[in-house]
């Protein structure tokens, strides 16, 4: 009997950590529920000068890469018009569709960027990446977004912090993106 209590009062405490594990890592985010408009905007680029004091963080999503498109039921089509959210620090800063780009101004200091999958379809919204970096004042980041469509239905990010000559590059060959909340 104590064996079982013991049993069951473990596995209680470990979901319970889980749950709290996943909580504060998609604390990067933003609340459950916003969803965005997004569009991208090929004729526009542009070109910021960075505020004072602060960093210019360029969130790529570079959409559609698809290693294993030779396989039978992957198509890279799948993931070209997703609506990617963006959430840094708490908070949900805007949205890409299909492979664009979008900009915001960040304190110096450690930031938590978020990324999830916005869908009506359940495995596809269930798609999330994150990562932390260190911004300094005055410096530019390129953070690289791709999302790869798998096997039985699910998809899965990759995001890195990218070089100035690859983030550079792969902004100049995509359209911006302008998002806002839907209402």
């Amino acid at each position: 009997m104590k064996a079982a209590l013991f049993v069951i009062f473990f596995a209680a405490s470990a979901f319970a950590q889980d749950q709290a594990a996943i909580a504060a890592a998609e604390a990067a985010c933003g609340p459950a529920g916003v969803n965005f408009d997004a569009k991208a905007d090929p004729g526009r680029h542009p070109t910021p000068q960075p505020d004072t004091g602060k960093a210019t963080v360029y969130l790529i999503a570079d959409l559609g890469q698809c290693p294993d498109c030779g396989r039978p039921g992957i198509d890279p089509k799948d993931v070209d018009g997703a609506v990617i959210k963006v959430g840094m620090d708490g908070r949900w800063v805007g949205a890409s569709r299909g492979s664009s780009y979008l900009l915001v101004s960040g304190e110096p200091g450690d930031h938590h960027v978020c990324l999830n999958w916005q869908s009506s379809l359940q495995e596809r919204s269930r798609a999330f990446a994150m990562m932390g970096f260190t911004a300094e004042a005055g410096k530019v980041y390129y953070i690289r977004a791709r999302l790869f469509p798998g096997g039985n239905g699910d998809y899965s990010f990759d995001v890195d912090l990218v070089n100035s000559d690859e983030g550079k590059y792969l902004v100049a060959s995509s359209p911006y993106s302008v998002s806002h909340p839907k209402k």
